[in-house]
């Protein structure tokens, strides 16, 4: 369920072994369907987004006796408020930045509070924000102005954290939790992570410093006691538990958590996912993980083409080119997210995100040759993409 490039990379893994069908899909996704999801009769539902989880969609689902992949609205917390997750961090013990929630009529206390933090500041939406709500800076006016603008719907001003991010997605079961492949988003719109946050603009994985081994490591120090708190509150939660972490000096700490994959961090992860991922995701939907993820020797990087004016103001409806001939790159599919059907049927553009290039190889040099050879064969008028990805673990 959904319609973006993270569903469009969950319906070809889950492909390799089931029937599948997206809904509402788009139309870049085959098997795409405008049928409801209560209207469908499926053995297993994925939902991919964040928003229809905060609004309750596995629950009503689970209500009429489905299988379903993903955390009730009650879990799916953890994204929908930023402050109830640094609440859950707080009583599971899990290392976080020093934060503190505010409501609308408490700027002066915001204010206060940020004066007191050693800078770089960081500004937070409380709610979902499809990763934009987040404002990083060093220049205090500049965070004092944004708290003021945030405040209506709930802030979280927080400490900035020093190190290389990572995102470790881990799959739950309701007690269990096991981690997948390591990822790495770049969410800045321009190279040198320059300019505003976005949605994501590329990712690759895994991360050479979170290996297997470390993997399991972060998944039992954070992930772990983060499901046993919400366990604890009688949440009972299935899916993907998703911890944004930034490995500082003083060891990891959570940034953020989702509560489905990450979108584009699904495109390079889940081409990596080895074997039967539709009964994977079923054991966890059903409350018994049995099965160890396990992932292909490779790497993957994906490049995310937005449209002109992304993320402020994203221009739409061009004709995309080239299409056909970035998916004959060896090695590369290519994800659609932000498109349309336009005249004779070719696709146009409908997003901001329009397209995730992925190429996979034996290592990041050789995918992230192919994910930007396969990007040189696209085009529409304003269309960008970083230049960037992976590039630095590629150094490594």
């Amino acid at each position: 369920m959904g319609s973006g490039g993270r569903e469009h990379a969950l319906a070809e893994a889950l492909a390799r072994s089931a029937d599948v069908v997206v809904t509402p899909g788009n139309p870049g996704i085959p098997w795409s369907t405008p049928e409801a999801p209560v209207a469908l009769d499926a053995d297993l539902y994925v939902i991919g987004p964040e928003a229809p989880l905060v609004d309750g969609l596995a629950d009503r689902l689970r209500a009429d006796g489905r299988l379903v992949f993903g955390p009730g609205a009650d879990g799916a917390r953890l994204e929908g408020s930023k402050a109830w997750m640094k609440d859950v961090l707080v009583a599971a013990g899990v290392p976080t930045a020093a934060h503190r929630s505010f409501v609308a009529g408490q700027e002066r206390e915001a204010v206060e509070f940020v004066k007191r933090l050693p800078g770089p500041y960081v500004v937070k939406t409380d709610g979902l924000a499809a990763g934009k709500g987040v404002l990083v800076t060093g220049d205090l006016a500049e965070a004092i102005d944004d708290i003021a603008a945030k405040l209506p719907d709930g802030v979280v001003v927080e400490a900035g954290l020093s190190g290389p991010e990572v995102s470790l997605m881990c799959l739950a079961d309701g007690r269990r939790v096991v981690p997948l492949a390591s990822a790495q988003d770049h969410k800045r719109v321009g190279d040198g992570d320059t300019g505003p946050n976005t949605g994501g603009m590329g990712a690759f994985a895994p991360v050479p410093a979170v290996d297997a081994a470390e993997g399991e490591r972060l998944c039992e120090a954070v992930v772990a006691p983060t499901l046993h708190e919400l366990r604890r509150r009688g949440i009972d939660y299935r899916g993907v538990l998703y911890a944004g972490l930034m490995l500082t000096p003083d060891g990891p700490a959570v940034l953020e958590y989702n509560v489905r994959l990450g979108d584009p961090e699904a495109q390079v992860v889940l081409p990596l996912l080895d074997g039967d991922v539709a009964s994977l995701f079923a054991e966890a939907a059903a409350g018994g993980l049995r099965t160890t993820p396990a992932f292909r020797p490779d790497a993957a990087v994906t490049v995310v083409c937005a449209t002109e004016g992304y993320p402020a103001a994203p221009r739409t409806g061009d004709v995309i080119d080239g299409l056909d001939d970035a998916r004959a790159v060896p090695g590369v599919t290519v994800y659609c997210a932000g498109v349309a059907e336009g005249p004779g049927g070719r696709l146009i553009t409908a997003g901001g995100r329009v397209l995730a290039v992925t190429g996979t190889a034996a290592t990041v040099i050789a995918a992230r040759q192919a994910a930007y050879a396969a990007v040189g064969r696209l085009s529409w008028p304003g269309m960008h993409h970083r230049h960037d990805i992976g590039a630095g673990a590629a150094d490594q």
